[in-house]
């Protein structure tokens, strides 16, 4: 039981709830090997819990006692032991369930009596090259991985841009970050990353010291002539427990059985057996006219590297499988994506990550259709068909069988239809329930809300249809005369957006046809917000401003029984992890126990040990932000408008009615060079308005600030009658006139002609 497992375990007994235990095993830092005592002392987070709560406090002093603990008898993922006969005549063996044997034994007592063991992978990966060629194939296009040249530039230059996602063994945040320093060119080079790529090598610089010699920043320096054939691949870096072998081979005359010994003894760091080994390995160097003292440094940078030393031929192995999926990606993205979604259909999070890698791929990503969709996502005409299999509640089973009906009966005509033509025993209400509110059956025609609500009508009716063609009750003319007449759908008016979007996302798991957001994406263009799912890899500063929606939000205590919150903020792009101190949380507690749309101002934190997150430093509901007038329209009208396009412009103000204020930028006859803020217009600044706007004014007429410019008094632009206020005082900004009439418009002017 590590330290996190431990965590989890003791919530669960103790009844907490998953979520809250997760978020507090997500605490302890990702460090391998590390112990919960550690954790306490590197978590800020983790402290604070244990300190200010009871309940978490208790559970980490059992979770102390358990951890290190073995929680039950496990089985080896892929290890498999080979004797020359019977196992029973070596080992003990154990029924782990009904049918798997495992023995009694561990790896280790197994490998300590001589016997064989092997490590049999199953990837994932392997399943999503096959499902990618298969599609392939069914284009007419025959690839064999086995027969690729390595040496493909489009490939490599996808890794040097760190564009990995999907890719296997390439993928992660970090690991990004150094493709891009690295540039790799060659195969040897994601050999290479994927050995170094470890906790190990990663906190002793090793790292960035093989990126540094590729890139001829640092000399490469080699003890002796005989290293440099056996280290060129690497830059004079020992990487692989092979390197090691090798070097003690060439330079000392050890037997590859000898250089073994030699290699294990380093990588456990067995002090007597290494200065055994060092008197022979400096003893037999000599006799090859070694100078005794480059021998011994050479043991010694041997000795060093050995701790950290990867099996060449195990990285060698998993780069080939990157480079493969890397070179699928760059040549055959749609594709690649789709045999990636697929792979990961049963997993929200992570189908959110590859969709919004194939929009950043600009690869459209068509919605689950019951006419068009298979079990699985599929590449058709340069898109991705979504796959009803990843409808929650929609197992396999129940899309053999849609599948099996269109094959049969051809494309379905309606709910009436599907209900009568499929296995209900295998698509039950609660399927197309599902199926309807995640858009399968928007080819219908039909709202959703009228198709979700007529369900359990026209499911009855095709039962009775069903029992009565079994006794034979049908009309020779077909469906006009039958005994049941197909009952109507009922007149039922398609769910508000908000409340389709969430149903969709119940079914889904994420929002798949918009998102809350996205009426809010001209605001996060204008104020320069940074998208959620690239806030990792994005250098923003103090006050870099996010919008989006907060979830799992937890309020707890520090230390000295300040009020904190953690939270994730999600919008279209993905999501990131934010933590809040008191400060801005005595304002923005409200705001994200609302659960609407927020505008975060945060700096983005990269400690080493824990995932990247948001510091928060504000918290807005975008919502209250247009109540109080936090955010401005601002609108240019220029000469060359008509009034029949000042007219349209009316409309669409006065059709997105809210809390934000509206200043127009005025170049229109008597009104010219002049700023007014509108006396009877506010609007909810979407992005709806916004383009219908720009649709009429051109690109560049409108803009959206955060904060109301001061200063201004109101101008009714768009009302009849006179456009002074009550004190007499204009009320044009720029320039302002305190006389009577300042700014004002003619009568005949009348609201700009509206």
């Amino acid at each position: 039981m590590a330290a996190r497992a431990a965590v989890r375990d003791v919530g669960r007994v103790m009844g907490m709830s998953p979520a809250d235990v997760d978020h507090l095993a997500k605490m302890v830092p990702e460090e391998i090997g590390i112990k919960l005592a550690k954790a306490l002392e590197k978590s800020p987070d983790l402290a604070a819990r244990y300190e200010n709560d009871p309940q978490v406090k208790e559970l980490i002093e059992i979770a102390l006692v358990l951890e290190g603990l073995s929680r039950h008898a496990s089985t080896h993922a892929a290890g498999v032991i080979i004797t020359p006969s019977a196992l029973t005549e070596y080992v003990p063996l154990h029924r782990a369930g009904e049918e798997e044997i495992t023995t009694q034994f561990d790896m280790v007592a197994c490998d300590k009596i001589g016997l064989l063991k092997m490590d049999f992978l199953g990837l994932r990966t392997l399943t999503v090259l096959e499902d990618c060629l298969w599609m392939l194939s069914q284009r007419g296009i025959e690839v064999d991985l086995d027969a690729l040249e390595l040496t493909d530039d489009e490939t490599f230059a996808l890794f040097g841009r760190g564009e990995t996602v999907g890719v296997f063994q390439f993928e992660s945040s970090g690991m990004v970050e150094y493709l891009r320093k690295l540039k790799p060119q060659v195969i040897d080079d994601l050999i290479a990353m994927n050995a170094l790529y470890r906790p190990g090598p990663l906190g002793s610089g090793m790292v960035d010291d093989f990126i540094l010699r590729k890139q001829g920043e640092k000399k490469i320096v080699y003890e002796h002539p005989v290293l440099e054939p056996i280290l060129r691949d690497t830059y004079g870096v020992i990487v692989y427990q092979e390197q090691v072998m090798q070097i003690a081979s060439a330079m000392s005359g050890y037997s590859l059985g000898e250089a073994d010994l030699l290699r294990r003894a380093m990588g456990k760091k067995k002090k007597e057996v290494m200065d055994a080994h060092r008197a022979t390995f400096v003893e037999r160097a000599v006799e090859k006219k070694v100078p005794e003292h480059v021998a011994a440094t050479v043991f010694d940078l041997m000795a060093h590297f050995a701790g950290y030393g990867f099996n060449k031929s195990h990285s060698a192995g998993y780069a080939l499988v990157a480079y493969q999926t890397g070179y699928l990606k760059a040549h055959y993205p749609v594709e690649f994506m789709a045999a990636a979604l697929t792979s990961e259909m049963s997993k929200p999070d992570r189908l959110l990550i590859l969709l919004a890698e194939t929009k950043r791929m600009q690869i459209p990503v068509l919605p689950p259709a019951i006419d068009q969709s298979e079990d699985g996502f599929r590449a058709t005409e340069g898109k991705i068909r979504f796959g009803l299999g990843a409808v929650k509640g929609v197992g396999h089973g129940a899309v053999a069988a849609i599948v099996s009906a269109r094959e049969q009966g051809g494309t379905f005509q309606g709910l009436h239809d599907l209900a009568e033509r499929i296995d209900t025993g295998a698509v039950n209400k609660k399927c197309l329930e599902a199926l309807i509110q995640a858009g399968a059956l928007d080819g219908f025609g039909e709202p959703r809300a009228r198709l979700f609500d007529a369900l359990p009508t026209v499911l009855e009716w095709a039962a009775r249809r069903r029992r009565e063609r079994e006794l034979g009750q049908v009309s020779l003319f077909g469906d006009s005369g039958g005994a049941s007449p197909r009952p109507p759908l009922p007149d039922r008016e398609e769910w508000e957006s908000a409340d389709k979007l969430e149903r969709e996302k119940a079914a889904l798991g994420f929002y798949l046809s918009g998102h809350p957001l996205d009426q809010h994406s001209a605001l996060a263009e204008q104020i320069g917000a940074i998208p959620c799912g690239k806030a990792r890899t994005t250098e923003g500063g103090d006050g870099a401003i996010y919008l989006g929606l907060p979830i799992q939000v937890k309020v707890s205590q520090d230390k000295k029984g300040r009020s904190m919150a953690f939270f994730t903020l999600e919008d279209a792009s993905g999501t990131v992890d934010a933590l809040c101190f008191e400060e801005p949380l005595q304002y923005a507690r409200p705001h994200l126990e609302a659960g609407g749309p927020v505008y975060v101002k945060a700096k983005l934190s990269r400690r080493k040990e824990e995932q990247p997150k948001l510091i928060v430093e504000e918290v807005q509901g975008l919502a209250s932000m247009f109540e109080r007038g936090k955010l401005s329209l601002h609108v240019a009208l220029l000469t060359a408008a008509e009034d029949a396009e000042l007219e349209r412009v009316k409309g669409q103000l006065e059709g997105h009615p809210g809390g934000c204020p509206v200043y127009l930028h005025v170049d229109h006859r008597k009104l010219e060079g002049v700023i007014v803020k509108s006396r009877s217009l506010r609007v909810e600044p979407t992005s709806d308005l916004v383009e219908g706007l720009r649709e009429i004014l051109g690109p560049d007429a409108v803009r959206l600030t955060v904060g109301e410019r001061e200063g201004f008094r109101s101008l009714d632009v768009f009302g009849r009658g006179t456009s002074r206020s009550k004190n007499g005082g204009g009320d044009a900004a720029g320039g302002s006139q305190d006389g009577p009439g300042a700014a004002a418009v003619d009568p005949g002017e009348t609201a700009l002609r509206a």
